[in-house]
């Protein structure tokens, strides 16, 4: 219908021309839940720095490092319900114009956060302006879009269970426009040992990925304050994708390794060239776990030759790696 999904199918029988080198992590400071795109020559990224949203862009992945940040929407008192927490923007094309989708809030205790949509224009670098909050119940983050056979989908976090519990789990939506979805349904709750490590369980931070004609969703499973934060992978399996029963769920698929701890809340995109998923990713250097002093980074991901992904491990910091392929040699 309205969205279209960038840059997720790889394509094959392409001579792959090798990225410059790039090591992580991207961003050290402000480098929550981050969103990387390539449009036109760029990579444009943006992160959780809870106070705007703010972009940045290279033409390689190591020279995100160093590029100057660009505000593109900052908030208002004159909206008091979306000033404060300002969490998880992702970077997603709509009908040729890029959006912005976010989680925000009120200031003080007892703030709800929504999940919210900025509009821009032809390109990621273009000023954005507030187009609406996403009709979802309250507490609604980390809010992505979705496509299956044709139809436009709104996945996020919400407070839900279906053991009595309430519990922070993945809602799904069936969208009739970019703001409004329909009745809201549970998609999959923290149920499994390894979602329930720390404060509290946690299915958060839920981006699609299509491969091979299969569609996943990665998520994030465990209290992101706990080193043993993961990403598992649900899959769809056919049949009314509303219901839990038409998803499967593994994991952990990603955890902590190669001195990063906290390793989560990903998104995926594409080389340049098409030939190549990759994967950015937020961890913490302390071995304790947290959930605000997080790296960004970036790796490649492999397949199954069905195509299920490959998420492997996270890199050590300063290791040197190629890049993208189709990337500009630096």
């Amino acid at each position: 219908m309205f969205f279209t999904q960038l840059g997720l199918l790889a394509l094959s029988g392409v001579s792959a021309v090798i990225g410059a080198n790039y090591s992580n992590p991207l961003e050290p400071k402000d480098g929550g839940d981050p969103s990387i795109v390539w449009h036109e020559g760029y990579w444009y990224f943006t992160a959780t720095n809870y106070r705007d949203i703010s972009v940045r862009r290279a033409t390689t992945l190591d020279g995100l490092k160093t590029a100057l940040p660009k505000t593109v929407w900052e908030p208002s008192a004159e909206f008091p319900s979306r000033q404060c927490n300002i969490w998880a923007p992702e970077l997603h094309i709509v009908d040729g114009q890029w959006h912005l989708y976010f989680s925000a809030g009120g200031c003080g205790d007892g703030s709800i956060q929504q999940s919210q949509v900025l509009r821009g224009g032809p390109s990621p670098w273009d000023h954005f302006d507030f187009y609406g909050t996403i009709n979802a119940p309250a507490w609604s983050i980390d809010g992505t879009p979705l496509k299956i056979d044709g139809q436009d989908y709104f996945v996020y976090s919400c407070f839900r269970g279906d053991t009595g519990e309430n519990l922070q789990s993945l809602c799904i939506g069936k969208n009739s426009d970019i703001l409004t979805i329909g009745e809201e349904h549970l998609l999959a709750s923290p149920t499994e040992a390894w979602e329930r490590n720390g404060q509290m369980p946690v299915n958060e931070g839920p981006f699609a990925l299509y491969k091979n004609g299969r569609t996943f969703l990665s998520y994030s499973g465990s209290f992101c304050w706990d080193p043993s934060y993961s990403l598992g992978l649900l899959e769809y399996v056919g049949g009314d994708p509303l219901e839990q029963s038409s998803w499967a769920k593994t994991g952990p698929h990603f955890s902590q390794a190669h001195g990063m701890y906290s390793t989560g809340h990903n998104s995926f995109f594409t080389s340049p060239d098409g030939t190549e998923t990759w994967m950015a990713y937020h961890s913490s250097p302390n071995p304790a776990g947290s959930c605000g002093d997080r790296y960004s980074n970036a790796k490649k991901i492999e397949f199954e030759a069905d195509g299920f992904p490959i998420l492997g491990e996270p890199i050590a910091e300063g290791e040197v790696l190629p890049g993208p392929a189709g990337e500009p040699q630096a």
